[in-house]
């Protein structure tokens, strides 16, 4: 079967890898498809899209925008024009309000007693990489108060706990029409991270429909197989298409490996065609 990767991430934003060593990946993984979706960045797709055609594996241009919800939401966005001006002026906004969120999550973890600097944590992310909780995760590892990237996210990283920020630029709809202006087709990310009920998430998919909605990940590292029926049936139920993905990034998450996520995710390249229909 014909597999492939809708949701990874380079050094551009929070992945590891260079964008050009993220497709490189992806094709000794033996895909046949990918996009790269970095967070609130595009810088790196044209690197990747070159180093795709030199490798003959397609690599779809794409980005994840966070949007400012109650808890996490992410809009991925596929086949955008990456010169956009909507988009470029979306993004510049959105980095500035992300500077601001690592800056408050930095705050958060000193208030909580981890001797963390922000500029430990530019250091950490280097060059001209995005600075994420990723790199606050990594410094928290080396310094022993997370056993694991995974292990800092989950008791101080991730939406509930005490130093998640959740400061974003674009409203869930704006995100979604951002994409949209862009040329792209904006799909609902790992529903189960919005950590709400299916009535409620179904309740917000159906709002963004209107502005252009496209589809939801169906297929994702972390969905249990009850999860898949559910969210695959609520994308069916509201003429949604579904895309796929793992969240590779790189040694930034080690326990995620590009194309199968933890050992067994296998997304079909049939996803592709839907995807391409609603452009």
């Amino acid at each position: 079967m014909k597999t492939i990767d809708l949701h990874t991430h380079s050094l551009c934003s929070d992945g590891a890898d260079a964008p050009a060593e993220v497709v490189r990946r992806a094709k000794e993984a033996g895909l046949s498809a990918m996009a790269l979706s970095d967070h609130d960045c595009v810088d790196g797709v044209e690197e990747a899209m070159a180093e795709g055609e030199k490798l003959g594996i397609e690599v779809i241009p794409a980005i994840e925008l966070s949007a400012n919800y109650d808890t996490e939401l992410h809009v991925l966005g596929y086949y955008i024009d990456i010169r956009n001006a909507r988009l470029k002026e979306a993004l510049d906004y959105s980095i500035r309000v992300r500077d601001e969120r690592q800056a408050e999550t930095c705050k958060k973890l000193r208030e909580q007693g981890f001797d963390i600097t922000m500029d430990e944590a530019r250091a950490e992310a280097g060059g001209n990489a995005i600075l994420c909780r990723a790199h606050f995760a990594q410094i928290m590892v080396r310094k022993g108060y997370a056993e694991s990237v995974k292990d800092a996210f989950k008791r101080y990283l991730s939406v509930g706990c005490y130093a998640y920020s959740n400061r974003q630029a674009l409203s869930p709809a704006e995100a979604v029409s951002v994409i949209r202006e862009a040329g792209g087709v904006p799909v609902v990310a790992h529903l189960h991270l919005i950590k709400q009920s299916d009535e409620q998430v179904r309740a917000l998919l159906t709002s963004l429909i209107p502005h252009g909605l496209g589809g939801v990940e169906g297929y994702y590292t972390d969905y249990t197989p009850d999860m898949e029926v559910r969210y695959r049936g609520m994308a069916a139920e509201l003429g949604l298409t579904l895309s796929g993905g793992t969240d590779y990034h790189g040694k930034n998450k080690p326990h995620i490996s590009i194309g199968r996520g933890l050992g067994e995710l296998q997304i079909p390249y049939e996803l592709l065609d839907p995807l391409k229909a609603r452009r």
